[in-house]
């Protein structure tokens, strides 16, 4: 398998550490939709990170279909979501939060960074920013639940979306996602940043 794209991006970076975590091989190239937008598109015409090409070399994009994908190459015993069916809902509840929050975060980003700062509408940054701290105050209020990792000793999927997404929210918006605000994201992430996969993982 080979797994494409920037390790700054949330999306990337959590199915990379996923990969990781379930013990599957993979090579790793590290290019840009921006500055290697050509390179990506070689290999992706759609260029979008991430993208996984797969032992058959067959192009999945979307980290979420791509983890479906290696969820299944796995295996149930080195699986990280939960079998039970209240503890799977539960988990895709806390995951799809995070997924949102990346969501309007990039929007945040992209307004800043690729609109021309006379073209930037305020009241739309406004909306994206509270849709950003209510999925925060959501994933705050799971965190208050769980007195460990969603398996309980094993890392799972929400814990490394959670926890990737609080990395990048740390990186690219502290000023607005403050660690003050969300103490126990921000000591989750902690703990899982300290860990292999995270470690070599890291940007």
């Amino acid at each position: 398998m080979r797994l494409i794209g920037m390790l700054d991006s949330p999306y990337v970076r959590r199915v990379a550490i996923s990969l990781k975590l379930m013990g599957i091989e993979f090579t790793h190239a590290s290019i840009s939709v921006f500055r290697g937008f050509d390179e990506f598109r070689a290999i992706n015409p759609v260029v979008k990170a991430p993208t996984l090409v797969t032992d058959d070399g067959v192009v999945l994009m979307d980290s979420s279909l791509i983890l479906d994908h290696a969820e299944r190459v796995a295996g149930p015993t080195r699986s990280l979501m939960p079998i039970g069916a209240r503890e799977r809902v539960d988990a895709l509840h806390v995951i799809g939060l995070q997924l949102a929050a990346c969501e309007k975060a990039v929007q945040i980003i992209y307004e800043r960074n690729q609109r021309p700062p006379e073209k930037q509408h305020q009241p739309w940054l406004d909306r994206v920013q509270a849709q950003l701290l209510a999925a925060h105050g959501e994933l705050e209020k799971a965190m208050a639940r769980q007195s460990g990792w969603f398996g309980g000793e094993q890392v799972m999927q929400p814990d490394v979306t959670v926890a990737v997404g609080w990395r990048f929210m740390q990186y690219y918006l502290p000023e607005i996602v403050t660690a003050g605000a969300f103490p126990r994201l921000a000591a989750h992430s902690a703990r899982a940043e300290i860990l292999p996969a995270f470690v070599e993982t890291g940007f």
